[in-house]
């Protein structure tokens, strides 16, 4: 059996690089080859960028944003285009599809979402430069996972070669993205001499996230929710809730039990009651999952955003599963938990993967894929 250790595959990716820009510099306008000279390719980002003329390094970053979201979405289309012939696939080759298809329409939306931050500012504020960075670093993990997909299944189909070029030159594209964009905005974080003020224009978000608060001394947990749910839930936990002025919002509070005791029976179950689109400034949609052994395999949709998920306990509440690749599943799909919801945040919960060792593709460990946005979502 596989070791109880908690494996998180995030789907994330950084590349370092090392840009000698100053923050005086960043409005100047320079040709595309010194814009292109701190990237790890120079030579395929001079083939990206317009080759004509100059302009400052955020109009290139924002440039190269706009470059990638079109060709995620030209890269979708290609994927959909297969499934008008999915009759001559088999299973697993539809399954490194569906694969690929999920991942592509997660990294249209997080194009879009960082597209739109880029294009209101010059000057990001702190959360707002991590979640672009986070988002664009997830494009090239979500390209190797739909590729990795491909590759174990390439035994089963032979339209493969006609992805696998996209898949390269995509993920170089999303990689050059995350390039231009470290060497315009993150400047402004490094130089502790340069504070950004939060132009009028972006709202302050006055909501807090559980990432931006603090536990108390004792585990406490800083959460603010309506009185009789607040009894609801220490009762359930058997802890008292942290005083604190900064504490999160939980709009509504539902309990998991095998016995039948409490709300739902399965936590699938209570993760289709939570709201659609569930928005931050309403507060969380807390699921309390007591002690057990549950073996479902989950997954928390894109639509189902601020999701907290709060267990018994380290190895109190486990969910378990034992889906490999070894035994015909693609890497996406052999996951136990797959997190796609904004803001999904878990607590005092055991992920396992009971997977045997001869099933399993890293030293005998299951990793467990995770898709979503990592800049607000969380696991404690």
């Amino acid at each position: 059996m596989a070791s109880d250790a908690i494996g998180f595959f995030l789907l994330f990716s950084f590349f370092l690089l090392s840009p000698v820009v100053s923050v005086v510099s960043l409005l100047a306008p320079v040709d595309a080859s010194t814009a292109c000279n701190s990237t790890l390719d120079p030579k395929f980002c001079k083939t990206v960028l317009p080759p004509q003329g100059s302009n400052n390094l955020y109009e290139y970053g924002r440039f190269s944003v706009a470059k990638s979201l079109s060709d995620a979405r030209k890269f979708l289309y290609l994927i959909d285009r297969y499934f008008a012939h999915e009759s001559n696939l088999s299973p697993t080759a539809l399954l490194a599809l569906l694969d690929c298809q999920l991942l592509s329409e997660l990294n249209i939306d997080f194009l879009t979402a960082a597209e739109t931050t880029l294009n209101d500012t010059d000057k990001l504020l702190d959360h707002q430069a991590e979640k672009v960075h986070t988002l664009l670093s997830a494009l090239v993990t979500n390209q190797h996972t739909c590729f990795d997909g491909l590759h174990a299944t390439e035994s089963a189909w032979s339209i493969k070669n006609g992805l696998y070029v996209p898949i390269h030159n995509s993920t170089k594209l999303y990689g050059l993205s995350l390039a231009l964009f470290k060497q315009a905005w993150e400047p402004h974080r490094k130089n502790r001499n340069h504070r950004v003020v939060s132009p009028s224009r972006v709202p302050r978000r006055k909501t807090l996230l559980f990432h931006e608060v603090a536990v108390g001394r004792d585990g406490e947990l800083p959460l603010r929710m309506p009185g009789p749910k607040r009894e609801l839930f220490e009762r359930w936990s058997g802890r008292r809730l942290l005083q604190a002025t900064d504490a999160v919002l939980v709009n509504d509070v539902v309990r998991v039990s095998q016995d039948g005791s409490g709300d739902f029976a399965t936590i699938t179950d209570a993760v289709n009651s939570a709201p659609v689109d569930h928005n931050e400034f309403t507060g969380y949609y807390l699921i309390y999952v007591a002690a057990g052994v549950y073996e479902e395999y989950i997954v928390i949709p894109k639509h189902k955003k601020h999701l907290m998920m709060i267990g018994d306990g380290i190895n109190q509440t486990v969910i378990t599963g034992n889906h490999s690749v070894g035994d015909g599943w693609t890497t996406f799909n052999s996951s136990t938990f797959v997190a796609l919801g904004q803001g999904f945040v878990a607590i005092n919960i055991t992920f396992r993967n009971a997977a045997g060792p001869a099933n399993n593709f890293i030293s005998g460990d299951q990793w467990l894929p995770m898709a979503g946005v990592p800049h607000d979502s969380g696991f404690h």
